[in-house]
């Protein structure tokens, strides 16, 4: 549940939340939790929460697309979520003649909520703890490459029993590291309806990477709408017979605000956590993943921002994919800062000493997890020779959407230099990937997409070691003289990738060679393949030792450690994290801080702020209108009338 404050209210006051650390599990919380939230003061029990046989909090709070959290807040299906989870969507909806993005989008009547291809929200139905049918496949003398490889096909058995042909969705979650799984069944709902977004300049207001900053001032939110059959059941896909969800639990608004030490709670899908991770992998992530995820991202936020500010329709096809990347662009800076002046690699390292101790003070212990963390240690060394290009093939080979796209043709590729390939299947699936063109080229902008190419092939040949270079970036050395920019003209003036028209022409009549000989299939063939051959199979073992060796580490740290409650890291499935309510003025936190809280300081910078934010909305909306949304700051003015 989102709640929208009034800007007074947050220039002079702060919320802080003291909580229990941790992302607990639903089924769990009878178990470990519910004495102690109570205690802290909540007042419903454990099966109000999660419960299998009768609605319970959980049936309010849905997977909204896969990739964020919604909460279901009226009788009739309503979905209150974030602006940007829902961005996405308003996106596909917006045209330079109808930018609902920019301008913002109120449904007056359910007959004018707008329906949003491909999306689809998912209800939890129950958690079931399969450990034991999981475990009992896997014999204690696998190698661990065995065990990864076993896993998808239990897993599926699992899951196909769960559906109950169809009836549900479900999927199988490895907790711990692998020391626990857990099945997830859902329903799945796939008529889900646009109701109101705020205007992009509200909703987005201080920009995505602020996301991770302290106070905020902007409109959060947006709204949609599920829908159901006529009869009751999920709704499979669109129909104007659907009617609105009837909700099995809905989340009241709360409009009071909150009392110093008031117990509060979140209900949702986290992402994904590694608090169990040795001083090595933090180390490595300092070292070279979050470094290198913060310098390509950078770069291409730079290039995709001068195109958007240039042109409105670049804007809108780039709006939701600079959001995605710009906020954990911010994300990786803050979290190397923290890392390092919160000191926690030395205090993973006091950890390990103490589980060394541990393991070396019983003889089975001894044989068991001895060898545990020096086995990480030398991988990690032995892993970071490739860290570099691993992480440059993610994120800078795939940054240009034409690379990004030529590669999904690799497998039609395959079929296609096949001698037996049967006729009608390469038929279909030139047929499928046809359908797809439109698809991908809504949202696509040639010229932008060809500086972004010449630049991460740049950043590419200067930061990884010539050793580990693709032979495509000889070629590029040779004929156009380590010009880049040159190279990703020519692909874009070439490949059939950069055009609606020659794509379609080769779907109509395709061919094995003309494929290979496409300059963007040929340089993401190369650079793939390269990585693939050369590095691949030890990178996967390495990955292998690691994941084998931290599934003992966490066994081993909660046998050290067995009145510890411990919660399993985040990864994407529902879970709570609760504590207590903490308020504080801004003085009071400049105290804490250290910073320069004087009176006058204090008067002084509220006014800048108010006098800021004033000529903020003041330059993006009319006066009338600015006064009209100043006075109606609450959300409250807005769920009677979608209820």
């Amino acid at each position: 549940m989102k709640r929208l404050l009034s800007l007074f209210t947050l220039l002079l006051c702060f919320i802080f939340v003291k909580a229990d650390e941790g992302m607990w599990m639903l089924n769990k919380l009878k178990q470990i939790n519910e004495a102690d939230m109570q205690t802290k003061g909540l007042k419903l029990s454990a099966e109000e929460i999660y419960d299998i046989n009768k609605s319970s909090m959980k049936d309010a709070i849905v997977h909204f697309g896969g990739f964020c959290t919604g909460e279901i807040v009226s009788a009739d299906g309503l979905i209150l979520t974030n602006h940007h989870c829902g961005l996405d969507a308003v996106q596909s909806m917006s045209t330079p003649d109808d930018d609902i993005m920019t301008k913002g989008f109120w449904a007056t009547s359910r007959d004018k909520e707008r329906k949003c291809d491909g999306l689809f929200v998912k209800f939890l139905v129950r958690i079931d703890d399969v450990t034991e049918k999981v475990k009992s496949q896997l014999s204690d003398t696998l190698s661990e490459a065995s065990i990864q490889q076993k896993l998808p096909g239990i897993f599926a058995k699992i899951t196909g029993e769960a559906n109950q042909e169809g009836k549900y969705t479900s999927d199988v979650r490895a907790f711990f590291g692998g020391n626990e799984f857990y099945l997830m069944v859902y329903e799945i709902y796939r008529d889900v309806r646009l109701v109101g977004n705020p205007p992009f300049a509200m909703g987005n207001f201080g920009g995505d990477t602020d996301n991770w900053m302290w106070p905020r001032h902007t409109c959060d939110f947006s709204m949609f709408r599920v829908y159901m059959t006529a009869d009751g059941k999920p709704s499979k896909e669109y129909s104007k017979d659907n009617v609105p969800y009837k909700s099995k639990y809905f989340l009241p608004v709360n409009i009071k605000g909150v009392n110093d030490g008031d117990y509060t709670m979140t209900l949702g899908y986290p992402g994904r956590t590694d608090r169990y991770a040795t001083s090595y992998s933090v180390e490595y992530g300092l070292d070279i993943t979050s470094p290198a995820i913060v310098k390509l991202r950078e770069k291409r936020l730079e290039i995709w921002n001068d195109a958007m500010k240039n042109s409105n329709e670049v804007r809108i096809k780039y709006q939701a994919k600079k959001n995605q990347i710009s906020n954990y662009w911010k994300y990786f800076i803050g979290q190397m800062k923290q890392l390092k002046r919160m000191e926690v690699p030395q205090q993973k390292r006091q950890l390990e000493a103490q589980f060394q101790q541990w393991a070396n003070a019983d003889a089975n212990r001894k044989t068991e997890y001895r060898n545990v963390l020096t086995d990480l240690k030398n991988t990690y060394s032995n892993y970071r020779k490739y860290g570099l290009v691993r992480q440059y093939l993610q994120e800078c080979a795939s940054a240009p959407e034409i690379f990004a796209y030529a590669g999904s043709y690799g497998q039609f590729g395959d079929m296609l230099k096949k001698e037996d390939a049967k006729p009608e299947d390469v038929k279909a699936k030139a047929a499928e990937l046809k359908e797809g063109i439109e698809d991908f080229w809504k949202e696509y902008d040639a010229p932008t997409d060809q500086r972004i190419t010449g630049a991460m092939l740049k950043l590419f040949y200067d930061d990884i070691p010539k050793e580990q270079h693709a032979p495509i970036f000889a070629e590029i050395m040779s004929k156009y003289k380590g010009d880049f920019d040159a190279y990703a003209a020519d692909i874009f003036k070439k490949s059939m990738f950069a055009s609606k028209e020659k794509l379609a022409a080769f779907l109509d009549k395709p061919s094995s060679k003309k494929l290979e000989k496409d300059l963007a299939y040929k340089t993401i063939t190369s650079i793939i393949n390269h990585y693939t051959t050369n590095y691949r199979p030890a990178v996967r073992g390495f990955e292998q030792a690691i994941a084998a060796n931290n599934r003992k580490f966490i066994r081993g740290l909660r046998l050290m450690n067995p009145d510890v409650k411990y919660s399993p890291d985040a990864n994407s499935t529902m879970r709570l994290s609760y504590g207590t309510v903490k308020l504080t003025t801004l003085p009071m936190l400049l105290s804490i801080t250290g910073l320069p809280h004087t009176t006058a300081l204090w008067k002084k910078w509220t006014t800048a702020t108010l006098n800021l934010k004033y000529q903020h909305y003041r330059r993006n909306f009319s006066a009338k209108r600015f006064w009209a949304l100043w006075q109606r700051r609450s959300i409250k003015h807005l769920l009677p009338f979608y209820k």
